[in-house]
């Protein structure tokens, strides 16, 4: 653990605790009005949620910009509608360091097996049962909710120089390069320090990344009575299949340096072709996950995944295969500077918790990888649970601990504080 060099609390660390504590209820009210705008990926026609988003940040007293992703970006990302949203407040002279906080307000879709209505924002026991509500819409509420404070804590006399900004995105799901990678790669903002949206238990420094491809293996049709004048585009895609899970073995010697993160993975996600029964299939197409552990190259990952497609046809007559990149986010690394996020986060997170807050990593993927890459120290961290389990996360009735709402809304705003000093 990074020994915290900020004093554990003092008079505008108690202020930003009874403020977010007076404030509770209207944050959760706000969250509740957050989950009831349907955001689901596909078919991420996502506009008119970060519209409302807007509407609700705005009436918190906030000036929202809406920034409207080209329909060039929003088609070559395979959804129908974005739009960004940046809130940018500015304390003291403005030299300090800009902090954005990011969470994405996509959600994969509901699914089944839900006992409550998944876009009701419904409380029961202490608990809101929503889809989005545990990952991550419930950081568009912490943040917010977050500078709020802070902007109180100003107003009373806090002594805070810098700058804070909110962005909130909505296309984590298919990767972000539509959300937070268009705004940094378009200079709409240019952070100093980043936290994106994770879980209360634990500080994020570095995740996996993944690759996804899309393999489509084209034969030629024929009667089932006479299969051989076609060329069978499922039996060359069992080929394929045999030959990339023969790969699977080796990836579990490959391990990571990071703490929480182990070894690469790979599964087949779908798969589907054939036009009937009596037919020689024409075509078969499938969607491969790869998951790369931070010293893996992305790019030659890709390259050695190609080689195996293409070996596997190599030698049957009539097929070909037409393989297409879906997604190629690298793993996320810890930046020099993260530290000084860590040891603020953590400061806080034990004042409040009443326990260590571990820094580790994970074997997921997120969008906080756009920081990195173009130079800004970022961590997750946020409202949740200590796991996606506990939440139901993607899974039917999935739900939020109000208090792992509350809680790590105290200590955002206090760390955020801290570094504004």
């Amino acid at each position: 653990m990074v020994k915290a060099p900020f004093p554990p609390a003092g008079p505008d660390t108690k202020f930003i605790d009874r403020w977010i504590d007076a404030n509770h209820g209207a944050q959760v009210a706000f969250l509740r009005e957050v989950v009831r705008l349907p955001t689901d990926m596909p078919p991420g026609d996502n506009a008119p949620a970060a519209r409302g988003t807007a509407d609700l940040l705005a009436a918190l007293g906030f000036t929202v910009e809406r920034h409207a992703v080209p329909e060039t970006v929003v088609r070559d990302n395979r959804m129908v509608s974005a739009t960004n949203l940046i809130v940018r407040e500015r304390f003291g002279s403005g030299r300090g360091p800009t902090i954005a906080l990011a969470a994405h307000g996509d959600v994969v879709p509901p699914g089944a097996g839900w006992t409550r209505p998944p876009y009701a924002g419904v409380v029961e026991d202490g608990r809101m049962y929503a889809r989005g509500v545990a990952v991550s819409k419930s950081d568009i509420a912490t943040y917010a909710f977050a500078l709020a404070a802070l902007r109180q804590c100003a107003a009373q006399g806090t002594q805070l120089d810098g700058g804070v900004e909110l962005h909130f995105t909505y296309d984590e799901e298919f990767g972000g390069n539509a959300g937070v990678g268009w705004l940094l790669e378009n200079a709409l903002s240019k952070p100093d320090l980043a936290i994106a949206a994770g879980f209360s238990y634990q500080i994020v420094t570095a995740h996996n990344g993944c690759l996804q491809l899309e393999v489509s293996v084209h034969g030629r049709s024929a009667h089932g009575a006479m299969p051989q004048l076609g060329a069978d585009a499922l039996r060359a895609a069992v080929a394929i299949l045999d030959a990339l899970y023969a790969l699977v073995p080796g990836l579990a010697a490959q391990v990571s340096q990071f703490p929480g993160i182990e070894s690469p993975t790979m599964i087949v996600g779908t798969i589907a072709g054939g036009t009937n029964t009596n037919v020689v299939p024409d075509l078969v197409t499938f969607r491969l996950d790869r998951r790369l552990i931070p010293e893996e190259d992305p790019v030659a990952v890709e390259a050695e995944l190609r080689r195996a497609i293409d070996a596997a046809i190599a030698d049957l007559p009539g097929i070909s295969v037409t393989t297409r990149c879906l997604l190629r986010a690298a793993a996320l690394r810890p930046l020099p500077g993260h530290e000084r996020l860590v040891a603020a986060l953590q400061s806080h997170g034990k004042r409040i918790f009443g326990e260590p807050i571990p820094a580790t990593g994970v074997p997921l993927y997120t969008d906080a990888r756009h920081y990195a890459a173009h130079g800004c120290p970022v961590v997750l961290y946020g409202a949740g649970p200590r796991t996606l389990a506990e939440a139901n996360a993607k899974s039917a009735d999935e739900n939020l601990v109000l208090e792992d709402l509350r809680r790590p809304t105290k200590v955002v705003a206090a760390a955020v504080a801290n570094l504004l000093r």
